[in-house]
């Protein structure tokens, strides 16, 4: 009897050994950014919060506080940011993703080719008039790429979150 009650007792212990740890991390699939078709994943920045947040479920932090920036997803660890309340995108130097156009730091001079004279101009940005919207590049003292803003806004009614 003793043989039959350890004989069960081993084949439970087995089984339960053989089982596997599901990891708790939440993975998310590669952000591919689309610059001259203004797109993330096949998403326009005038999607909604639940849409990325299904699509991409890594996010850092999630913020309604509509007194500042409006709604916004973020993801600070893969350098991109949804401001769906105001329906733009944030894409800065640390940016684990795909572009289809390597424009962080890239020169400022060397953008002609690709995306013709910018509508607006500073000193520390390019703001580009899209098919979609508009783009701006932010520029580093070095005159590098530093940081991707794009919108389904044209750049004379963007709000931008400071």
């Amino acid at each position: 009897m003793k043989k039959i009650t350890f004989l069960v007792a081993f084949i439970c212990l087995a089984t339960v050994s053989m089982a596997q740890l599901k990891s708790s991390t939440v993975t998310c699939p590669p952000f591919e950014v689309d610059i001259l078709d203004g797109k993330v994943g096949g998403f326009k920045p005038n999607m909604i919060a639940g849409q990325i947040k299904a699509k991409w479920p890594c996010f850092t932090s999630y913020v309604t506080d509509s007194s500042k920036c409006g709604e916004a997803v973020y993801y600070k660890d893969k350098g991109i940011t949804f401001y769906t309340g105001r329906d733009y995108v944030e894409i800065t130097e640390g940016f684990k993703g795909k572009l289809s156009v390597p424009l962080l730091g890239a020169p400022r001079g060397s953008l002609f080719k690709t995306l013709g004279n910018p509508a607006m101009k500073d000193g520390s940005w390019d703001a580009y008039q899209t098919n979609y919207g508009c783009m701006i590049l932010y520029f580093n003292k070095a005159n590098k790429c530093r940081m991707i803003q794009f919108s389904t806004e044209n750049t004379n009614s963007i709000k931008l979150c400071q």
